[in-house]
């Protein structure tokens, strides 16, 4: 029997299995900083400023005007679990929270009963250029959990778990967002997160794998899904070979062989909620009425009331990793860059 039950080319937007609603990987190679403005040093002409997806030049705008990114937009009935490779995001939101992170720490937003937030890519090296590369996970919320209250947490890169096997050189290395492997588990996932129920069997992992490597995703639950996204480079699952593919695995243990210029690929796995699912842009709910209230209640105000001055605020220049929760507090991580 084939280890992989079905293949998906992957477009721009990477397709979810419930309770995974869909991912995004998003790699820039954006010019040199304009000074300390944050900005490119670069023109913007021929770009569609507001809603620049072009990856012209190797890079995008997104939403940004003038530094890159997404401003003030809400969120309501899942979460957003982003996680930055490379690059630094600022955070702003409406419950009054705030963060710059990035070099591989997590973002984990439960939106919940409703919140608006931006994220803005600052440039901050003016002498070369500026890489980002970025995961945003879109996750779904039980019915019972979607009117929870909103919830931010920040998982620093120096705490997030990674497992290598093998020699540098020679190694498989997971980086576990959620679930575990090799009995060692992610951090604590928020309390009203579909991961946050062991019954679950929900796993994050970001695996890479260096030149001709192989190594063995465990067997999991058969009543769970498991789906590898093959981003970066040549990969063979036992016999077969993955281009940029998603593939749908089956619950058995598995082989997976990197080609001669390594690997990397993303594994989102879980139990399904079951639940119907009716989503319009930023709202997820179970019922066509879920998105009505969900837009009037926005309208209104009830809930994403954004109070800052911009749009698309970005942290001063000098700011290293930080988190500012609603509640005041502020964390960092040792040794913040």
């Amino acid at each position: 029997m084939s280890a992989i039950r079905q293949v998906v080319p992957l477009g721009a937007q990477w397709p979810g299995v419930d309770p995974f609603l869909f991912a995004v990987h998003h790699r820039d190679e954006f010019p040199p900083a304009d000074g300390r403005t944050m900005r490119p040093a670069a023109s913007l002409e021929g770009r569609s400023i507001g809603g620049d997806f072009s990856g012209k030049d190797g890079w995008s705008m997104y939403h940004g005007s003038e530094v890159p990114g997404f401003p003030q937009h809400p969120h309501r009935g899942f979460e957003t679990v982003t996680v930055v490779l490379d690059g630094v995001v600022d955070h702003s939101d409406s419950l009054g929270a705030a963060a710059r992170f990035g070099h591989g720490d997590t973002q984990w937003l439960t939106a919940g009963a409703g919140i608006s937030h931006s994220e803005m890519f600052p440039l901050l090296d003016p002498d070369a250029p500026n890489t980002m590369e970025l995961f945003q996970i879109w996750l779904n919320l039980a019915p019972e959990d979607k009117s929870a209250e909103p919830y931010f947490d920040m998982f620093w890169s120096e705490d997030t778990p990674v497992v290598v096997r093998g020699e540098k050189g020679s190694a498989a290395r997971f980086r576990v967002i959620a679930g575990e492997i090799d009995g060692v588990r992610a951090l604590d996932p928020p309390p009203h997160s579909w991961a946050a129920r062991p019954d679950s069997h929900l796993a994050i992992w970001i695996v890479t794998l260096d030149a001709g490597v192989s190594t063995e995703l465990p067997a999991f639950d058969p009543s769970a899904t498991r789906v590898l996204y093959n981003y970066g480079g040549d990969l063979t699952v036992d016999t077969q070979r993955l281009g940029y593919d998603a593939a749908v695995l089956a619950p058995e243990t598995v082989t997976v062989t990197a080609g001669p210029d390594g690997a990397a690929f993303l594994v989102l796995q879980a139990r399904p909620i079951g639940a119907p699912v009716v989503q319009q842009g930023p709202f997820v709910g179970t019922t066509r009425q879920d998105i009505v209230t969900a837009m009037e209640e926005y309208r209104a105000g009830v809930f994403g009331a954004w109070h800052l001055e911009r749009n698309d605020p970005v942290h001063p220049h000098e700011e290293t990793r930080f988190a500012r929760y609603p509640d005041g507090s502020e964390r960092r991580p040792v040794g913040s860059r």
